[in-house]
């Protein structure tokens, strides 16, 4: 399988302030956001774009569909025995906190398993996380055009095994309807760190 990779021309995972997040604007605005990024990387971006997947309840969606309002991306799957599990906690953890200050963030989990992660084992994944956490999955090629889309890499570590793993990036995106990508944080950043740089950016929109 191809290796797909996080552009380092898109992202900078260099630690920055508080060694937490790294964060990307895109271009045309770069004053907007002033006030909430760490650090900065010119241009546009180039994350996000079209993708057609299925979610937990097996319908097929598209990113329209998806991204219908602002929207936490996280890839991963649900037989991942350590970093999954802890990422999309601690991104649960932070919609809650954003919707205490009036914010809603959609949080998606995007399976980059698509030999294991049916969409009844996304739904029982997500259904023990948020209420409002969205899983989606598809076939081989669905799977990978949407994380070209992201710059996400993933490998499958040796498929006839049953239990294989999978070693994956562990970025969130976070994703509006009017802009597309925003930002990105690395795992190291907390829940409460990550609403509060995602309420910095919603509210400067």
């Amino acid at each position: 399988m191809d290796r797909l990779y996080v552009s380092v021309a898109a992202v900078s995972v260099a630690a920055v302030v508080g060694g937490t997040a790294a964060f990307v604007f895109l271009g045309g605005e770069p004053d907007k956001y002033a006030d909430c990024i760490s650090a900065k990387v010119g241009g546009d971006a180039q994350i996000g774009g079209p993708f057609e997947l299925i979610s937990e309840t097996g319908e097929t969606v598209t990113d329209a569909q998806v991204i219908d309002k602002p929207t936490l991306v996280y890839f991963g799957y649900t037989f991942c025995p350590d970093v999954c599990p802890l990422d999309t906690v601690r991104n649960a953890e932070a919609v809650d906190l954003l919707k205490e200050k009036d914010l809603t963030v959609k949080p998606v989990f995007i399976s980059v398993d698509h030999g294991r992660d049916t969409a009844e084992t996304m739904d029982d994944f997500t259904a023990n996380l948020h209420p409002d956490m969205l899983g989606l999955t598809g076939d081989e090629d669905q799977v990978r055009k949407a994380a070209q889309a992201y710059r996400a890499y993933y490998d499958i570590r040796d498929p006839d095994d049953e239990y294989y793993l999978v070693d994956h990036s562990t970025i969130s995106y976070l994703m509006t309807p009017e802009e597309g990508f925003v930002a990105a944080f690395e795992r190291a950043i907390s829940g409460e760190q990550m609403a509060e740089q995602i309420a910095c950016y919603l509210e400067a929109a």
